[in-house]
């Protein structure tokens, strides 16, 4: 059907190319031509330009052959006559289009709507403008080049493609490689080195978004001159390398973004520490404050290491007691209910067989919330998060104080089944009803690759190299004039 479609449509569109060369073409908004009738009908034929025997055909069919057809003929179809100009300009038909494609709809309408206009102009709430014409977006998002993304992490480094559904390849954290001495330049510069030799691409060929790791996490001015330097840094490293344009965003922010919002906290669990970072419309907020937690991924292992040896559980390593944790722990909703519950249950391990636990699958995250029964003295994690949310609130910087109240989870801990659940029933109990109203949390869509598909979403976005990202000799020339004070820590 498709192939008779097509060859149909091959003759339809060479006898438009011959009558349409004896008059300019009309231009035509991106909307639905709604006003056509159902039928056929001289009204329509005289007013948009006559079809021939297919008049005859509801609007419903007519735009089902141009579904057949592709995108391709859909947007050459305008040659026909006004009618199918209208027709083939419907956001509807490219909206099919568009779900066709490798990234899941909601989040293709989330990145076009509120990431398009670039880091500077992030609007607050998710609006859908039905003025967007998704012909365009299709036809834009089809030519943006595929970008390299290197999320540095704090466990490890998620590299790949931004055309890619996932991470193709996992690695050793910048902080980790080379010699830990060495100036900062040339760290990264070998790090970023080894990234690119791993993939197989030259530098030279693709944009690159580079994920940055929440450091100098305060607001003093020796913080923010070290998030500068860095920055500097590996625009310096990465344009020496020849690659034609940058983006660099805070991991936060993009785990955020992952979540379709552009607003809120974001709760990252990561390997050595937990931090509560408030955010507004894409930008960190270090004036309000960013919480941390001195406890981690590595901390939960650890504490559920102890746990095992306790039992005279035997393991052949912290990999093994990790793979255990992934595999069987969750956070009780009720601690004190499930320790009269029978939790048991066993997973097996490539390599080592069969591990039983029972107290220990919520034991291990309780530390999160009450760090003392692992011997830890540190905050728990609901009283950070209230304690961020209460500095929003006295803050007073915004009009509307709904905007810290979405909770995002992020990090490969907070994959960890209940934590959101158990998280917000601890905020309720701890913040005042006019605080804790209307408190969201949400856990991660995307697992512990949350800023990596932030990345994506940016990468792929139908402006990305315009209004994401720095070329190399806008760089430089920023750089003479203003010195250091080119890099914007909301970027």
């Amino acid at each position: 059907m498709s192939l008779l479609l097509r060859k149909v449509w091959g003759t339809v569109l060479s006898r438009a190319a011959a009558a349409g060369a004896a008059q300019p073409p009309v231009d035509s908004p991106p909307s639905s031509p709604r006003r056509r009738g159902g039928g056929g009908g001289g009204a329509h034929a005289h007013e948009y330009g006559s079809l021939g025997e297919l008049d005859a055909l509801p609007i419903d069919v007519l735009a089902q052959i141009l579904r057949l057809l592709g995108p391709a003929d859909a947007a050459r179809s305008g040659a026909v006559c006004r009618a199918w100009r209208l027709l083939a300009a419907d956001n509807g038909l490219w909206a099919f289009f568009l779900r066709l494609g490798p990234d899941p709809w909601d989040l293709v309408v989330f990145a076009e709507t509120h990431l398009a206009a670039g880091p500077a102009s992030v609007p607050l709430y998710y609006d859908f403008s039905p003025q967007l014409s998704f012909k365009q977006i299709y036809s834009r998002r089809a030519v943006v080049p595929g970008s390299i993304i290197v999320d540095g992490g704090s466990g490890y480094c998620k590299y790949g493609w931004s055309k890619y559904a996932a991470p193709s390849g996992r690695c050793a954290t910048f902080l980790e490689f080379g010699n830990i001495e060495s100036p900062m330049y040339a760290r990264l510069r070998h790090f970023l080195s080894t990234i690119y030799t791993r993939m197989q691409v030259k530098p030279s060929t693709q944009p690159i978004i580079v994920v940055l790791p929440l450091c100098h996490m305060d607001d003093t001015e020796s913080a923010r001159a070290s998030r500068k330097q860095y920055k500097e840094t590996l625009y310096s490293v990465l344009f020496d390398m020849n690659v034609p344009a940058v983006c660099a965003v805070d991991q936060a922010v993009l785990a955020l973004y992952a979540a379709k919002r552009t607003s809120g906290i974001v709760v990252n669990i990561g390997f050595n520490t937990t931090s509560i970072v408030p955010i507004f419309q894409g930008m960190v907020m270090y004036e309000i404050g960013v919480e941390t937690v001195g406890l981690g991924a590595l901390k939960l292992t650890g504490f559920l290491k102890e746990l095992m040896q306790q039992r005279n559980i035997s393991f052949e390593s912290l990999y093994t007691v990790r793979t255990i944790k992934e595999k069987l722990c969750y956070v009780a909703v009720d601690y004190e209910a499930e320790l009269r519950k029978d939790t048991q249950a066993s997973c097996e391990v490539d390599g080592e067989g069969w591990f039983t636990l029972s107290e220990e699958r919520f034991k291990t995250a309780e530390i999160l919330f009450q760090p003392q029964i692992g011997g830890m003295q540190a905050m728990g994690l609901h009283k950070a998060v209230s304690l961020c949310m209460d500095h929003c609130y006295n803050s007073e910087v915004f009009g509307d104080d709904s905007w810290y109240k979405t909770i995002v989870l992020a990090g490969g801990s907070s994959c960890l089944p209940g934590l959101s659940e158990r998280l917000e029933k601890e905020l309720h109990k701890l913040l005042p009803p006019h605080i804790s109203k209307g408190i969201r949390v949400i856990p991660p869509q995307f697992g512990t690759d949350s800023a990596w598909f932030g990345a994506k979403m940016i990468g792929n976005v139908s402006t990305f190299t315009e209004a994401w990202c720095v070329k190399k000799k806008q760089f430089r020339q920023k750089t003479r004039r203003n010195g250091s004070s080119f890099v914007n820590e909301s970027t």
